[in-house]
């Protein structure tokens, strides 16, 4: 436990060249966010120690690729301990297994109700609700999401990911400027996402599109 960090957790998520457009979050990645965070919470929190259990229960499920029994687990579990730390992680871990099972609607409605002090956490709920919004082919209701995920916490990982995100569904929608503004703020303000990503030849695609 001890040498799990959050930059371990970003190496993992920047390593991972397998991401797609229409792609969530993979449940190792999860489990992990979800570890570190209660670790945290376990030390900080002992009061809610009994709101704990559950998921952590449910994410043994998840980790055998369980999802029916952890969504068996996790919808009493979530029902019972609403408010409390455990039960918003759960809610999270419901969400994301129902993402899994292709019932994105139902997604959505677990991930909008996740409430926590944790930050990254709480972006990543947003920025799952816009994958959910993607595979709905609601494209600019992903895109508005994106962005919000984007806004919700300026850092060289999670904002400049949900920015070109956001960049490529602005272009589904055939919305060429906006799509161009998400791709500069990359340019600009995360070079180094920017360069990875090759940033510009982006910027140039939509420009051409746009000046047509």
């Amino acid at each position: 436990m001890d040498s799990l960090n959050w930059d371990s957790i970003k190496q993992k998520f920047s390593s991972d060249k397998r991401l797609k457009l229409y792609s969530y979050i993979g449940i190792g990645i999860i489990a992990l966010i979800i570890i570190l965070l209660g670790y945290r919470q376990l030390i900080w929190a002992p009061a809610n120690e009994k709101a704990n259990d559950g998921w952590w229960m449910a994410l043994n499920y998840i980790e055998k690729d369980s999802t029916d029994q952890a969504i068996k687990t996790l919808v009493p579990f979530v029902n019972k301990y609403d408010g409390h730390v455990g039960g918003e992680i759960g809610q999270f871990l419901l969400g994301t297994q129902y993402m899994k099972k292709g019932q994105f609607q139902k997604a959505i409605d677990q991930l909008e109700g996740v409430s926590v002090s944790d930050t990254y956490l709480s972006v990543m709920s947003i920025g799952l609700q816009g994958d959910c919004l993607s595979e709905l082919k609601k494209y600019d209701d992903a895109t508005e999401k994106y962005v919000e995920a984007a806004d919700a916490l300026d850092n060289e990982f999670t904002a400049p990911m949900y920015l070109f995100k956001a960049g490529l569904h602005a272009e589904l929608s055939k919305k060429y400027e906006d799509a161009t503004t998400y791709f500069t703020r990359i340019r600009d303000d995360y070079p180094d996402y920017g360069n990875q990503k090759t940033i510009d030849k982006y910027i140039a695609r939509v420009s051409t599109v746009k000046g047509k």
